[in-house]
């Protein structure tokens, strides 16, 4: 496999693999004669959802990069009954297991792993390249410098990338070079080209900063006499980034460097699930909502719906819907936060905030679009000037849309944060989540998040 072999996998990953399974399943419905209605639609999406979750964790295409077909087999079967078992489990619990046909799904079932099986062995063969899969690349690092090495522990570490750092090209003494090293120093830049032709070396990576931008055009012009893969490994990965990508802005290449994980396609899937699981939640929960309402309106005078200001996605001002828990309405310049034993609190309102019921209306701001199912907590706009000033990357969370629950919460920090150190540790929690998010994340906060409600932790 070489590195151009990473879009077909991402293609594949991405694209043909759920198009195949959602038209699997129109095709069976049109074979079976059944009408395919708006409950097989929800199976459709649901299903996109789940695979895209434990594709992501089981990953297969880890095997594909080794290829090791079998071993690709193996894991794409065990994540399609995975995901069919979870499908299983959803539609027993909202009592839509007898709205789809049992044949039709049964078809689907069966057909749709077989069919993405043979849909990438044809791809493969498309490509060209099936042929070379195993074959073990030899990789040179142009300088060492803590970078380099970390780069080349993470090569070692993943033998799935079927790549052998050879070692190191670097024109410094051997008492500079950084501790640690795994890997011999093979010689000065000069002496590059000459040995990457003579050991017919695969990959060179270019591990310098940017101020020696004329050495590196040299080297270039010297490794055109070979046939080696040329990339270069910026030095901007020695600060601490969040979601560093490379992009093209009007054809120009440019580094992310801060940036939210919600863009492109991972953005679709986040309002995909968020989309699916509001309306399933609402359909299911509504005539609990009816009743708190009632509650709240018969038990305390004042509105039913509280609204409160808080910033949302890239620090705009959003308003959030609570069900009013209290006596009073804040949100001006100055929020204080419910304690234990708060004498604000509403009598209906103390169980509504320990249960966390009072959150409910914010499902329909997911739908709404201003917030997600999973994401950093809103604070107030009040606390949100007072933090920013004393935390730093306070705003980053920002970088996501706020979330009806979030990483912070499901670790302990959840409710009422009277100190500077709980607020930090919150903030640290969030960034965490920005930088690592993925879908089967999501999904698991949300596993997390029924059990810390269920045991009614630090909410007042």
């Amino acid at each position: 496999m070489t590195l151009n072999d990473i879009p077909l996998i991402s293609f594949c990953q991405r694209l043909l693999d759920p198009l195949i399974m959602m038209c699997t399943l129109y095709c069976a419905a049109l074979g079976t004669g059944v009408p395919f209605n708006g409950y097989m639609l929800i199976l459709m999406v649901m299903a996109f959802l789940v695979t895209s979750a434990v594709y992501q964790r089981i990953d297969p295409y880890r095997s594909w990069r080794a290829g090791n077909q079998a071993g690709y087999r193996r894991d794409l079967l065990l994540g399609w009954i995975v995901t069919v078992l979870i499908l299983a489990c959803i539609y027993q619990a909202s009592g839509m297991s007898g709205r789809v046909d049992a044949n039709t799904v049964l078809i689907w079932v069966v057909a749709t792993p077989l069919l993405i099986l043979v849909a990438q062995k044809l791809v493969r063969m498309l490509d060209g390249g099936a042929e070379s899969v195993s074959q073990m690349r030899s990789v040179l690092i142009i300088g060492a410098n803590p970078i380099s090495l970390r780069f080349a522990a993470s090569i070692d570490s993943n033998p799935t990338l079927q790549m052998k750092v050879e070692g190191y090209f670097d024109d410094r003494m051997a008492e500079r070079h950084p501790p640690g090293m795994r890997h011999p120093v093979l010689g000065k830049m000069a002496e590059l080209a000459k040995y990457v032709r003579e050991h017919q070396t695969k990959v060179i990576f270019i591990s310098q900063p940017i101020s020696s931008q004329p050495r590196i055009r040299e080297l270039l012009d010297e490794l055109q006499d070979t046939t080696a893969s040329v990339y270069f490994l910026p030095d901007i990965y020695a600060f601490d980034l969040m979601q560093a990508r490379f992009d093209t802005v009007g054809g120009m290449p440019v580094i992310a460097i801060c940036e939210s994980p919600f863009t492109g396609f991972n953005r679709l899937i986040k309002r995909g699930s968020d989309i699916v699981l509001a309306l399933l939640i609402q359909i299911m929960l509504t005539p609990i909502m009816l009743v708190i309402a009632a509650a709240v309106k018969l038990t305390s005078p004042g509105p039913i719906i509280f609204r409160q200001r808080r910033y949302g996605l890239n620090g705009e001002e959003i308003l959030v819907y609570k069900f009013r828990s209290m006596t009073v309405a804040e949100d001006g310049a100055k929020v204080v936060q419910a304690t234990r034993n708060d004498q604000r609190v509403t009598r209906i309102g103390g169980f509504l905030r320990r249960s966390s019921l009072d959150e409910l209306p914010q499902f329909i701001n997911v739908l709404q679009g201003r917030m997600s199912i999973v994401g950093p907590r809103p604070h107030a706009v009040a606390h949100n000037e007072q933090y920013r000033k004393l935390i730093k990357g306070y705003m980053l969370r920002h970088k996501a849309k706020p979330g009806i629950t979030g990483w912070a919460q499901v670790n302990g920090l959840r409710g009422e944060t009277e100190t500077l150190d709980k607020m930090e540790a919150r903030i640290r929690f969030d960034l965490d989540y920005l930088r690592h998010w993925s879908l089967w994340l999501d999904l698991w906060i949300v596993i997390k998040t029924v059990k810390v409600v269920l045991k009614r932790e630090n909410a007042h």
